[in-house]
């Protein structure tokens, strides 16, 4: 057997009692208005959108151990439209929750143009029809956080193909998203070992100042072991924010993945209800579904403060983590993402004018051979 199909290809290895609830019904309103708030006291979004029946407790005002929300919203003020490209299994093109926030660069949204599939075998490559549910699950976390995000879903993943067919699928998607300059791409896959081609990619939205939410993976490693490396999040590049995982009890997942260097910060992992395929809700557990809370805050900062460089919203999303004593030494913050100190922050920094030189890093990373490609 071929040494790249040994490795059993399996996604989201930890599916948390899935409990699907079919056809659940959403509280959010497709008509929102986007005048800017006139009080402190108002949020720029619904606040009931915070308890719809496909979100999680990680946004949930009363949970102390979400990701304080709620006074992000009441901060927020629009300025910028913002794609997300979320690298993933595809989308729910017609999901009550998302079949607002989908976007494609040409035409109109439709069962032929939602997206881009690059899956092998594909049958039509405008449809990234989802048949797995971790890409919608995904996609209706970062729109739980930022209800007015565009989210153009690149789909990589085919059960039936190896490791490397998906990795070539996986870097196509990004070349996509790089080549399109979306504002953010959410990629929670990945794999044990550096390839050329996808750093180089990464490379160059590094260069364009794309921000890259990667997960750390679910392998109960800590990554800073050259040994025990998750790419793409251990490639180190200064564009990429690497997440881990926390349950309500601010505890990190025993799957979690970790890392003082190679980790930069928690957020919301087990037992995260979102959409799913076929217009459910369920549960999945996991660092994908932590690595979408952060795209989320990153897309909410960056719509509201465009002029901000990727670097100053990655350090601006890592100085505002919130301490723990349990996360520390786990990640380089030790501590777990705040949705409201971040944009606190942003606007601090934003007023005082922000840096926006790069450095592209150097090329110290060898190649390998892949040999399998998760998305976790």
């Amino acid at each position: 057997m071929n040494k790249l199909t040994m490795k059993k290809i399996v996604l989201t290895p930890l599916i948390a009692a899935l409990s699907i609830a079919a056809s659940a019904q959403s509280s959010y309103t497709s008509n929102r208005s986007l005048a800017p708030r006139t009080s402190e006291e108002r949020s720029y979004f619904d606040p009931k959108d915070l308890n719809s029946s496909y979100v999680s407790w990680g946004i949930n005002p009363s949970n102390p151990a979400s990701i304080n929300l709620l006074d992000a919203w009441k901060k927020f003020k629009k300025k910028k439209d913002i794609v997300v490209a979320v690298v993933d299994t595809g989308i729910d093109r017609e999901h009550p929750f998302l079949e607002n926030n989908i976007f494609v660069e040409n035409g109109q949204v439709d069962a032929n143009n939602f997206g881009v599939d690059f899956s092998k075998d594909k049958r039509n490559k405008g449809a990234p029809t989802d048949n797995h549910g971790h890409g919608t699950h995904v996609s209706g976390i970062i729109k739980s956080i930022y209800p007015d995000v565009k989210i153009l879903a690149l789909k990589y993943y085919n059960p039936n193909a190896s490791g490397l067919d998906n990795l070539n699928s996986t870097v196509e998607a990004l070349r996509y998203a790089v080549d399109h300059n979306v504002d953010v791409i959410n990629y929670s896959g990945g794999g044990p070992e550096a390839a050329t081609e996808e750093l180089r990619v990464l490379k160059e939205a590094e260069r364009k100042g794309i921000l890259v939410v990667a997960a750390a993976g679910n392998e109960e490693s800590n990554i800073d072991d050259k040994k025990k490396a998750y790419f793409p999040a251990s490639y180190g590049l200064k564009n990429i924010i690497t997440v881990t995982a926390h349950d309500e009890d601010l505890k990190i997942l025993p799957s979690s993945n970790y890392g003082r260097s190679s980790v930069d910060i928690f957020a919301p992992g087990y037992r995260i209800k979102s959409s799913l395929q076929n217009g459910r809700s369920g549960y999945l557990t996991g660092t994908s579904q932590a690595t979408a809370f952060v795209t989320g805050v990153a897309a909410l900062i960056k719509s509201e403060f465009p002029q901000l460089s990727t670097e100053k919203i990655k350090e601006i999303i890592k100085a505002s983590a919130h301490k723990e004593v349990s996360m520390d030494g786990k990640c380089a913050t030790g501590g777990r993402l705040d949705a409201g100190s971040a944009l606190s922050l942003a606007a601090q920094i934003a007023s005082e004018g922000s840096d926006t030189k790069r450095q592209v890093a150097n090329e110290s990373k060898k190649e390998g051979k892949i040999i399998y490609r998760i998305a976790n």
